[in-house]
């Protein structure tokens, strides 16, 4: 088939050399679709869609070849129970099989099916053998079998019983009785000579109805499965009185042929069975024994007359044969055993099926003459001439029906066709049997004549604009785009696809290429990116295919991602240093802390506020501003050393947030000499927990020790207050007005402060305006110095 296809397609050739080249070709392709048979094996249970065989690679196909000649899968019936895949030559089964509803009553399970390949037209044979599980446990016809054995049966008389049922086949069916321990009875399993397995109760002891009038045994059938399935039914033993005398049937074997279409109630045979025993030993009753379920539904047995009638309807196609056992058993509850079997005619009751393999629904009006429209099989049921078919075309139309291999029939044009004159045609094929009374039955097919692809898509929109959140999944779906081909068939297929720019970066976004869902492929950041353009083409499915193109464009929105970083104080210092002096009046600005946020909109708003200080109520935090403002005014009790933790928070969902630590030291006055500074040096986490011994000890010696040192260190305490009354200078009133919030810069101060020590140390370098005298206020625009002395001795500060 691929060489013929390649013979087509070459230009080259001459017209009598192509046409013996295609003739030699066809020739080749006729033999090997009727010799070539696919033969695979798959266990019956399978689940859905459970591979079977790659076809492809067992034809040697390429897989293009399997779509470019519209390959397919056809199975007997009509019922399709494969499927072929196109795209990877894989065949597997549509739904799990089955064996025993599949294949009933058959050792062997054979599916036929077919490989249609067209341009050129292919077919091949496949047989799948569904191979049998052990999925079906033996059962008994009855869950408890009744035998009457007189009390006068000699050891070794052998009595039959029910046979069990295994719908399994093979090792898996029935393959091994067993009996419960007893000291009368073994159970002996022989083979008829249609290999049907059979079993007698074998008599080992003489029966004493007056010792035990009643046994009961139990009953064991086993499969060859793995693991082995069973199944189980009591064998109750009534013991009678003495019957001397057995029935005896007239015949061993009743052999019957009837016709499928055998009305209900139609007498069948009757069985007869004689005993000379006279009163009840001497009174028969038939009963049916190791006969399928099957054989029972359909046939009725009469027990006191032994006639067998039709209770069910007969169908050739599903049993050929039915064979039956009849026990009779007197009164005394001895009996006998012979066979009964059916042989079901066939008569032609079936009409015959047409199953569609291929149709070509729309054809293009430009189709050359013998084009395929249609592929179908013809099967009757029925056997002989009642099986046998043939089809026509009603009407005069411009197609021939062709006989290919087995009962499939191709449908193919035989004239140019109009489509200006027919636009359409319902076409009704008819296929008759041959039997005496022959029946049809009849299928349309519709074929539409169709135009040529002249119609482009088109978008629905010019601009397709979509959003996205930041920092989104991989592969999210962000939207849609969509076009309309005013076509039909394969030519209003749409297919969409990204329109790659030359000299651009792979795009961050993909168009799934049947529906048109727009997917974002990482994760975006809004900070980096806030907008994508991308141009989307849509063609459709015709040949030479038509398209048109739109603009995708993808806004990303902001997410809460950054917290806020603060700019000042910055971010390697532990804790700002802020000086404020005593003098302060509410609402002067100590420090400003600036924070910024990378994100934008709401997420970027900030607000401060004051999380923690050592005095909350002397300080307040403007909330979009970051001033740190005194709340009131500074008080001589307000401790000289002060420290805040700000918090800057942003108004995204959920908040992002960061602190900021300002030590703040309040001092009495700026001097030239000195100024004493506070500096917040955190206790020394102890090392770990003291024992109470430990501490009881330290409180016994230490007691004496800490009495003498407060009393030292009250007195150094009131020197230093004295010494810095007399030494340092008092602000004037006037630099309240201040609103700065940091030391007026004609200062310049060198600042030493040593973390754990008791003193700190404040040293005035120079003067950037004239010093006043003590006691005398600056002019307008001048600010007023503390001291003019060089050095002054250093103020005691005390640590926290």
């Amino acid at each position: 088939g691929w060489l013929f296809w390649r013979v087509m397609e070459c230009g080259k050739w001459s017209g009598q050399s192509k046409r013996q080249v295609i003739l030699f070709i066809l020739c080749v392709c006729a033999c090997q679709s009727a010799a070539e048979t696919l033969r695979y094996s798959l266990p019956e249970e399978m689940e859905r869609d459970s591979f079977v065989a790659n076809i492809a690679k067992d034809l040697g196909v390429p897989l293009s070849q399997l779509a470019a000649r519209k390959a397919r899968v056809v199975s007997e019936g009509n019922e399709q129970l494969f499927r072929l895949n196109q795209n990877t030559g894989v065949l597997t089964v549509k739904d799990s099989l089955d064996r025993e509803e599949v294949c009933p009553q058959s050792d062997t399970c054979m599916l036929v099916f077919k490989i249609f390949f067209e341009n050129p037209l292919q077919l091949i044979r496949g047989e799948v053998e569904i191979r049998d599980v052990n999925d079906n446990s033996p059962v008994f016809p009855e869950k408890e079998m009744v035998l009457e054995i007189p009390e006068t049966a000699s050891p070794g008389s052998r009595f039959p019983l029910e046979n069990a049922q295994d719908k399994d086949v093979g090792i898996n069916g029935l393959q091994n009785y067993s009996l419960g321990p007893n000291p009368h009875f073994s159970l002996d399993i022989g083979t008829a000579k249609d290999g049907v397995k059979y079993l007698e109760l074998v008599l080992q002891r003489q029966l004493d109805r007056e010792e035990q009038g009643e046994l009961n045994l139990l009953l064991t059938a086993t499969d060859g499965g793995s693991p082995p399935r069973s199944g189980t039914a009591q064998v109750r033993i009534v013991v009678l009185d003495a019957n001397d005398n057995i029935p005896v049937f007239e015949r061993e074997t009743y052999e019957v042929r009837l016709a499928e279409n055998s009305p209900l109630e139609q007498l069948v045979v009757t069985v007869s069975a004689a005993d000379p025993d006279e009163g009840s030993n001497g009174e028969v009753r038939y009963a049916f024994t190791q006969t399928s379920e099957r054989s029972r539904r359909l046939f009725q047995l009469n027990p006191t007359t032994g006639e067998i009638r039709i209770a069910g309807k007969l169908d050739f196609e599903e049993a050929k044969s039915h064979k039956m056992v009849v026990k009779a058993t007197d009164g005394g509850g001895l009996s006998a055993h012979c066979k009964v079997q059916v042989e079901v005619l066939d008569v032609n009751d079936n009409a015959p099926e047409i199953a569609l393999t291929s149709l070509t629904a729309s054809i293009p009006e430009d189709a050359p003459p013998r084009t395929a429209v249609a592929l179908f099989s013809v099967r009757d049921r029925d056997s002989g001439d009642n099986g046998r078919t043939e089809c026509s075309i009603d009407g005069d139309l411009p197609f021939t029906l062709t006989p290919t291999l087995d009962n499939y029939y191709e449908l193919r044009t035989n004239a140019l066709l109009d489509r200006e004159r027919t636009a359409e045609y319902n076409i009704t094929i008819t296929a008759t049997d041959w039997g005496t009374k022959r029946l049809s039955s009849r299928e349309s097919i519709f074929v539409q004549i169709l135009d040529v692809n002249d119609n482009p898509p088109e978008f629905t929109q010019e601009v397709y604009t979509v959003s996205v959140t930041e920092n989104n999944s991989p592969m999210l779906r962000i939207g849609s785009v969509k076009a309309t081909d005013a076509d039909a068939g394969k030519n209003a297929r749409v297919t969409y696809a990204l329109v790659r720019r030359e000299g651009k970066e792979r795009p961050e976004v993909s168009v799934n290429a049947e529906n048109g869902d727009v997917y974002i492929l990482r994760p975006l950041d809004y900070e980096k990116v806030r907008a994508l353009e991308v141009p989307v083409r849509a063609a459709d499915g015709g040949s030479p295919p038509l398209s048109a193109q739109a603009l995708l464009r993808v806004v990303v929105r902001d997410e809460n991602d950054n917290a806020p970083v603060l700019l000042h104080p910055g971010p390697e210092s532990s804790a700002a240093g802020e000086l404020l002096p005593r003098w302060a009046p509410s609402g002067y600005l100590v420090a400003k802390v600036v924070a910024v946020d990378a994100d934008a909109g709401q997420n970027a708003w900030l607000s401060y506020e004051l999380a923690k200080a050592t005095e909350p109520a002397l300080f307040r935090v403007g909330l979009h501003s970051g001033e740190v403002r005194t709340a009131r005014a500074v008080t001589e009790r307000d401790a000289a050393r002060q420290r805040l933790i700000v918090l800057v928070r942003d108004r995204g969902q959920p908040p992002r947030s960061a602190t900021a630590t300002l030590a703040v030291a309040l001092v009495d006055d700026f001097s030239e000499a000195h100024l004493r500074v506070a500096e917040e040096t955190p206790p020394a986490e102890p090392d770990g927990p003291l024992t109470l011994y430990l501490i009881a000890s330290l409180v016994c010696v230490s007691a004496l020790f800490l009495a003498t040192a407060v009393a030292a260190a009250v007195a150094k305490v009131r020197r230093c207050r004295r010494s810095e009354s007399e030494t340092l200078p008092t602000f004037p009133t006037t630099a309240t007005e201040s609103n700065a919030g940091s030391l007026p810069r004609s200062y310049v101060y060198d600042v030493c402060l040593s973390a754990g020590t008791v003193n700190s140390e404040f040293r005035f370098l120079r003067p950037l305006f004239p010093c006043f005298p003590a006691g005398l206020p600056p002019g307008p625009g001048e600010q007023r110095g503390s001291m003019c002395s060089q050095d002054a001795a250093n103020l005691g500060g005390e640590g926290d």
